[in-house]
């Protein structure tokens, strides 16, 4: 069996599809605030599974494979920090009520894994039929690198999103949350609530997070089902560790230039790879370096005051 097994595919998916039908009609069956203790222990739970599937992928298809899903899922799940931000600002500005910010982010986690398996599928098969698109996308993500990390923080206006606009001008929408509802009906015609408007967003958000991913993870392997998977699992784990990090994200002063510096090495890497194959354990080292110094910088600066 290789990974390119349809068997191995669907159980994947419904692997995952169990996961989600467990956590939202179990776990959070009923609206409620999910605790920073819940959060813990649930990005532990998140992570200690994508760790098992790696032992799963070194057993199963060696050290190589094993090596190339764990720099991916590293590389997703430290971009994604910067799409926690984003979408803590989001709740933050349409007043979502703590107990239904779950709900819209296991819809957009959702609709995020099908949007991203299209963009996978995409670039793997433009990969395929014409090599030299991957000297473009390292390109890319090392014009993106710089840019994050010489661009200064911009205030996000989503009044000004094209996105909700054309939703505002199609759909019509209550100015008022029902429940954790995404439309009502309201004298005998259908609205949108605010919740579904923060969804959409929400979905816009990962896209365009996306972009800058997975052209990342094509840099590491060019295998569709390990990009894929690490995908995955950084995804799932998102909603966890949203509720881990949004009341602290301010304290990671040098995480941005971490994942700037993180984006340019993935492209540099992509932009060599005709010349010199950088082993995958040597990426690995060098993202999770990246990752550490970022981090212990800005942890060390907040307590500095």
């Amino acid at each position: 069996m290789d990974t390119s097994s349809v068997t191995l595919w669907i159980g994947f998916n419904l692997f995952v599809l169990g996961l989600l039908a467990l956590d939202l009609g179990v776990f959070h069956r009923h609206a409620r605030e999910v605790t920073f203790k819940e959060a813990a222990s649930w990005s532990a739970v998140w992570i200690a599974l994508a760790l098992a599937f790696n032992l799963g992928i070194w057993h199963w298809f060696g050290e190589q494979k094993a090596l190339e899903f764990l720099t991916g899922y590293l590389i997703e799940k430290s971009l994604s920090v910067d799409n926690i931000f984003v979408i803590a600002l989001l709740f933050s500005y349409f007043a979502v009520p703590a107990r239904y910010q779950h709900r819209v982010l296991f819809w957009g986690i959702l609709g995020a894994l099908v949007l991203r398996a299209i963009f996978i599928g995409a670039g793997a098969a433009l990969l395929a039929r014409f090599h030299w698109i991957i000297y473009l996308f390292g390109a890319f993500l090392i014009v993106t690198g710089l840019k994050m990390a010489l661009t200064r923080e911009s205030a996000i206006e989503p009044e000004k999103n094209p996105v909700l606009r054309l939703l505002r001008r199609w759909i019509p929408v209550t100015d008022r949350f029902h429940g954790q509802n995404f439309f009502v009906r309201e004298h005998g015609v259908r609205l949108a609530t605010p919740l579904f408007l923060v969804l959409v967003l929400v979905e816009t958000t990962d896209l365009i997070f996306a972009v800058d991913s997975i052209p990342a993870i094509f840099a590491v392997t060019t295998d569709p089902f390990l990009v894929y998977t690490s995908n995955v699992f950084a995804i799932l784990g998102l909603r966890s560790l949203y509720f881990l990090l949004a009341g602290v994200m301010h304290k990671f002063t040098y995480l941005k230039l971490g994942l700037a510096a993180i984006l340019v090495f993935v492209g540099i890497k992509m932009s060599i790879v005709g010349f010199y194959a950088i082993p995958a354990w040597v990426s690995l080292a060098v993202i999770a370096a990246l990752l550490a110094i970022a981090i212990g910088a800005s942890l060390w600066k907040a307590r500095q005051g």
